[in-house]
């Protein structure tokens, strides 16, 4: 399965999870079947509010599931429709949530979440 996180550098697995999804600058990945971390630069990380699609950037990678510290309805809906599973970060690190999502200690998100925020990343959805 691979898993995606938003980041401002690719710093690998030690990268800090970025606040907002939609406006991260990329996206660092990891295989939990080769464990293998990979880099997705985020194409679309400057745009108005609600026109963005960051899952544009992911498309074609093979990502199941993503792990977020914030993001819109928007973003949350286009991925899910996508077949990719949106999961809330926990420890802020990527190295600590890809332990949290094998040990499934992350939340599952869904429905009608809006969880915009965190980090350095501020928003008013």
């Amino acid at each position: 399965m691979k898993i995606c996180f938003p980041v401002e550098q690719d710093k690998g697995l030690e990268s800090p999870i970025y606040g907002h999804f939609g406006s991260a600058p990329g996206f660092v990945t990891f295989d939990t079947d080769t464990k293998q971390a990979g880099f997705i630069n985020n194409r679309d990380a400057v745009h108005e509010h609600g026109a963005c699609n960051p899952a544009a950037a992911l498309s074609g990678a093979g990502v199941d599931a993503v792990v977020v510290g914030g993001i819109g309805q928007g973003a949350m809906t286009r991925l899910m429709s996508d077949g990719v599973s949106v999961y809330q970060a926990r420890d802020g690190k990527v190295n600590a949530d890809v332990e949290n999502f094998i040990n499934n200690r992350l939340t599952k998100l869904g429905g009608k979440e809006q969880l915009c925020g965190g980090g350095s990343h501020s928003c008013n959805h």
